[in-house]
């Protein structure tokens, strides 16, 4: 059997080649492990044996639980690594405010969902304009902006205005209906601090043909967008958003440790990268609360963990809801061992800052970022937080593709 010990505190191994008996990608026990006794991998606990295990024997669900503790005390003890800095550029679309872009988008947001279709029609109309250098012109629909109160309408419009500051989209615009609680006045506001240049709006109430005003505006975008060059632009400008999805025992072994050394040469370089996903943190949460470069920083982080976890217990869920069917079968078995795997795209630096989702991102380095763990809806948190190109890693394999930023 071909296979792989991860750490030297490790009592499971991974098989890389599959049998009868441990499908590939699963764990085996490397040395007998007794009931009740603690399983170890990537050096850390990832659950208890619920019996006797022999040496060799296949360690999955059928044998082991979550070793998760909903109630667990949080310690500050910083340990992270410090990059050598260095200096690199990338070619990118220079903007008058903000960061760089790496595409030349435009980008189409419609602040309620009533008005989807007259964005999508606006988006597919524009195509036979769209030239030279410009990526593309995308509508970037969603159902919300109207029924929603309070904090509710105040999330939606922040992550739409936040979608609108990311730097690949060189010209937006905002196509409002006229009544919502989501209203223009509301997305003006939020946006005027910004001072750009790049934004257009109008309501479908207050133009006599909204197609044709929407066309007007669009044409003189892409007749802007159509001429722009790249350029060299320092590394400082670049984020990136770090997703996983469709895990398996591959992913903490392959492609999140490779996004991990992407993440740090990134930030060595003056970048900076977000990881999200924060009920794929429980398990390992301790470990990146102990990256965090200062005990301001933990304190955010850790209310951050402890909020998710008081919102599923409310609801009546355990923290340890997860993994999914599909990790199971790929090899994963605890919400541990899943979340392990997970937070090796943040590399070895130290975690800068704490955001609230839709929140912008404001330091260089690895920012945690509060946003659930659906791939959807992560991405497009990651979009609104900044990010330029999203590292998705999959093991099991997933059809999502972005329609947000990319």
């Amino acid at each position: 059997m071909k296979s792989v010990i991860i750490n030297e505190k490790d009592n499971v191994g991974v098989c890389l080649d599959g049998s009868e008996k441990i499908p590939a990608g699963h764990k085996y026990a490397l040395r007998p492990i007794a009931c009740g006794e603690t399983v170890i991998k990537y050096g850390e606990i990832i659950g208890r044996a619920t019996q006797d295990i022999a040496a060799g024997e296949w360690v999955h669900t059928h044998n082991v639980k979550s070793h998760l503790d909903e109630n667990v005390a949080y310690t500050y003890a910083f340990n992270a690594a410090k990059p050598e800095k260095g200096v690199a550029t990338f070619l990118g679309y220079k903007r008058e405010q903000g960061r760089a872009g790496i595409r030349n988008e435009i980008y189409i947001i419609p602040t309620v969902g009533c008005v989807n279709n007259v964005c999508i029609r606006l988006a597919n109309a524009i195509k036979p304009y769209i030239t030279g250098s410009i990526d593309g012109v995308y509508a970037l629909t969603h159902q919300f902006g109207c029924s929603q109160l309070g904090e509710d309408n105040e999330n939606i419009k922040q992550l739409l205005c936040s979608i609108a500051l990311n730097p690949n989209a060189t010209f937006v615009l905002f196509v409002g209906l006229g009544c919502e609680n989501n209203g223009m006045d509301g997305i003006r506001a939020t946006l005027a601090p910004y001072g750009r240049k790049n934004i257009e709006y109008f309501n479908c109430q207050d133009v006599e043909d909204e197609h044709a005003y929407g066309m007007q505006i669009l044409q003189g975008f892409v007749e802007k967008a159509k001429d722009l060059q790249r350029e060299e632009v320092d590394f400082s400008e670049l984020c990136i958003g770090l997703k996983c999805g469709g895990s398996d025992g591959y992913s903490g072994l392959t492609a999140n440790p490779l996004v991990g050394k992407i993440t740090d040469k990134t930030v060595a370089l003056g970048g900076s990268a977000i990881l999200t996903e924060v009920p794929e943190m429980f398990g390992a949460e301790q470990l990146l609360m102990n990256k965090c470069k200062n005990e301001q920083v933990f304190e955010k982080y850790k209310k951050m963990i402890e909020n998710f976890k008081a919102y599923y217990t409310k609801q009546g869920f355990p923290v340890y809801e997860n993994p999914s069917p599909g990790n199971k079968k790929g090899g994963i078995t605890t919400l541990e061992e899943k979340s392990l795997g997970c937070i090796e795209k943040a590399g070895s630096t130290e975690i800068v800052d704490v955001l609230a989702y839709g929140e912008q991102v404001k330091e260089a380095g690895v920012s945690a970022l509060n946003a659930p763990g659906n791939d959807l809806i992560a991405a497009t948190a990651l979009a609104a937080s900044g990010c330029q190109i999203v590292l998705f890693t999959t093991g099991r394999g997933t059809p999502f593709t972005p329609s947000c930023p990319r």
